[in-house]
Parts: C-alpha cells; structure tokens; sequence
C-alpha cells in the first residue's frame, strides 16, 4: 500500500525559471511611483501572462487575458490601471467618482485584490475603495461618497451603492472584470452588463477581461463590451500545472472520514484546505477533525462574511493548519503555502476541480491534490479527466487499517446572518440582484 501523504517539496531556483520570463518589469516605462512599490515587493520578473500582457494594456489597448489560476493576472491588470491613472493630466476632473473599476464574482477575491492594489500602489497616491456584500455597509458607504481613484468590489452591492448615486461611473477610465467565467457561473452576466452599460462607451475607455478559462459566452462579452480586444492565452491545452501531484482515491462513503483522517495524520507541517460540495458537509468535516485532535475550521456561503475574513487571515498566516471549504474558496484567492488540496467530494463540474487544485503550487510551488471519488461523486471523475486532458493516477487504501475515529464535535449554533438583519437596512449589496440574476455573494 502506498499513501501519498508527503509534504510537497519546496519551490527550486530551476522551477522559479520555468515560471518567470526574462522579461523585466523595468523593461517596461512604468512611473517611478510603481517601479517602488514593484521593488518594495519583491517584483523583478514577469510571469508569462503579465509578461504577454502588460505591454498591450500599458499601451492602452483592451486586453482578454486567459492563464491558469496562480499566474500574476492580478498584477498584470493592477498595474495597468495605477499608469493610467498615473498618467491622467487632471485627475481632479473627475471629482470624486472612481477613475477605474474592478468587477469580482465573490467578495474574497475582491478583499484579496485590494490587498493587492493596497501593495503595490503604496508609493502611487491613488485611492482605493471597497464594495462587498455581508459586512461594513454603512463604513464601505462613507469612504466611497469621500471619493476614491480605484473601486473595487462585487456587482451587487456596486450597483446598490450606484443606484443610491454615492458615485457615478462616468468618469471611467479603465474597467477591469476579473473571472469572467465565474460570472456566468454565479449568475451575474446581467449585472456585468448593467454596469458597462453606465460607464463610457467602449472606444472612450480601457476594458481588460481576465478568467482562467475562456468559454464561447466569455468571447461574446468581450465581443460586445470591449474595443477590439487582443486575446491573449497562456498554456491554453494544459488545463493543471504539473507542480500539481494529483492523485484520487476510491473509498466507500462509510471510510472517508477515517481516510482523511489518516492521510492528514501523515503529513508533515500540512497547510491543507479540504474541499466539500456542500455546507453541511463542510459542517460536518469540521466538526470530525476537530473532534479528532486537529486544528481547523469551516469556509462556506453560511458563516458570516466578518467570520470569513478572519479565519481566512489565520490561514493565509498559517495560524490555521486545515481549512474545510465548500467552492466559496476555490476562486482567486491567492495564499501562499498551500501544500496539500483535498477533495473530499469530487467537484460536480470539471472547471471546478481545476479552480480548486489551483490553490496548491502557486506562482510555480509545488504541490499535492488528492481526491476521493466515493459512491456518490465518482461519476463525475471521467468529466474531470477529459476535461484536463489526461488520467488521475490512483492510490489504493485499506480498509482495515483505517483510524477508529472519535465522535465528532456538536454543531455550533448556526452563523447565517439573515437578510433582514443585515445592517443597512436589509440591503443585499454583495453580488445580489441588481442589474439582472447575480446571486449573492
């Protein structure tokens, strides 16, 4: 029997130039401003897709960007916007309404690109805003209506805050719509264009489309809301990275506990985020390695948006060894460190599985996933295998020699915060319906 529970090695000085070019961001002419923050960060070389990028959006041009989760799109688009800006000989102009957007489908990614643009825009002395649903209604209000240079946010509470006029965006320079398929996936594409259609039409602005994947309904938005966008894919064939050990399992539903158990058991120093398709069922994983000596906690739509911030913080400082999560963390958030992604309920779409497995080897690290195809999720393997175009390898276990587990924890209360109680008067403002059928996010 072989177990692959072995910590993933760690990132060499030859995997690091397999995932950086020889292009230079002081190759490009980037103000002073951004060349200091690039340096404060530690940014010398560009990635494929921000090298194949950044010279067509620094020159203005709309780009539709395709790579693989972990890439630097990100950066690629933060830069982009912060010379546009940089360049605008009267920012004043525009009083205090947004020069620039960025239109995320759930409200982690947004935190994370504007701890992002936070970074490295420190130097630029531009302004940046939030707009999420779940929290902080009132306080995201204020500073928006104060006035800020980048807005960044989700389409629901955007519109609800656009609607009230806290700000217009007429005065939009440069819109950014990050994982645009995952728009489409959460129902938003209404939204989308609800919101283009208040900014300046598409030959009077910037617009730049990044997603990890480009499905034929991703090309017609761009068709429609850009300006004769370049596409620009990176690795297009090659759905996962092979920095990713992916391996899959085929335990009864009964030995899933025990296996995860057992596996997590042998891994040394493992920062592992298991994945579930469900909210009870990440409930329920919580509460049996909790109740079996391990450190960790739960990441779902239920757990309040506060919650959420804060257990994502430990984890990403790695003060939390194991998260369980359902799908509202398989999309762009970027923690470094991840050693270890498990499914514990095979993703019931292929796409998925790859946003998830993407949360391991990021910016060229190495990584494991490991996946259980149970009774009631293996049918969905032979999609994901021909969706990354080659099969997983598989690891066999014995049944007999799984843990004898002790008695999970009791639920805790429940942390689903009610509409109605939400502050602002019951506003839905994180990617709820607004423009069209976004669900909330």
């Amino acid at each position: 029997m072989t177990e692959s529970t072995a910590a993933p090695q760690t990132l060499s000085a030859e995997d690091a130039e397999r995932v950086l070019t020889d292009v230079s961001f002081s190759s490009f002419d980037l103000p002073e401003a951004i060349t200091r923050s690039l340096a404060d960060a530690g940014f010398e070389r560009c990635t494929p897709i921000q090298a194949r990028t950044l010279p067509l959006a620094l020159d203005g041009r709309d780009v539709a960007g395709q790579a693989r989760t972990g890439t630097g799109k990100t950066a690629a688009f933060l830069l982009a916007i912060f010379k546009n800006l940089l360049a605008d000989p009267d920012p004043s102009a525009s009083g205090h309404h947004p020069r620039a957007v960025v239109i995320a489908p759930t409200r982690e990614l947004a935190i994370q690109i504007h701890k992002d643009a936070m970074q490295l825009g420190k130097h630029t002395g531009l302004s940046f805003g939030l707009s999420y649903g779940g929290v902080d209604y009132q306080k995201q209000r204020d500073i928006l209506a104060e006035g800020v240079d980048v807005l960044i946010g989700t389409p629901g509470r955007m519109i609800d805050f656009y609607k009230q006029r806290v700000f217009s965006l007429e005065k939009i320079r440069i819109a950014v719509l990050d994982e645009a398929d995952r728009m489409f996936d959460l129902g938003f594409i209404s939204d989308i264009r609800y919101l283009f259609r208040a900014m300046p039409p598409v030959d009077k602005r910037q617009c730049l489309m990044f997603s990890a994947t480009f499905p034929l309904k991703v090309t017609e938005l761009a068709y429609e809301h850009m300006n004769d966008a370049e596409t620009i894919r990176i690795d297009e064939d090659r759905k996962t990275t092979d920095r990713v050990r992916q391996v899959v399992y085929y335990p009864a539903n009964n030995e899933k506990p025990g296996l995860l158990v057992k596996l997590l058991r042998g891994m040394d120093d493992g920062h592992v985020i298991v994945f579930v398709n469900t909210r009870r069922a990440a409930d329920v994983v919580d509460r049996t390695l909790r109740g079996n000596g391990f450190e960790s906690a739960m990441l779902a739509g239920s757990v309040r948006q506060n919650k959420r911030q804060t257990l994502l913080k430990k984890f990403h400082d790695g003060a939390l060894p194991i998260l369980v999560a359902t799908d509202v963390a398989a999309r762009g958030l970027h923690i470094p460190g991840v050693s270890h992604v498990i499914n514990y309920d095979l993703p019931q779409d292929a796409a998925d599985y790859v946003h998830r497995i993407g949360r391991t080897a990021r910016l060229g690290a190495l990584g494991e996933a490991i996946s259980f195809a149970c009774e009631d999720y293996a049918f969905h393997l032979p999609e994901i295998e021909e969706y990354i175009g080659k099969p997983i390898p598989m690891e066999e276990h014995d049944a007999d020699d799984l843990p004898k587990l002790d008695r999970a924890l009791p639920p805790k209360a429940s942390s689903a915060t009610p509409d109605r109680r939400r502050k602002g008067g019951g506003r839905r403002g994180g990617g709820g319906r607004r423009g069209g059928g976004g669900r909330r996010s």
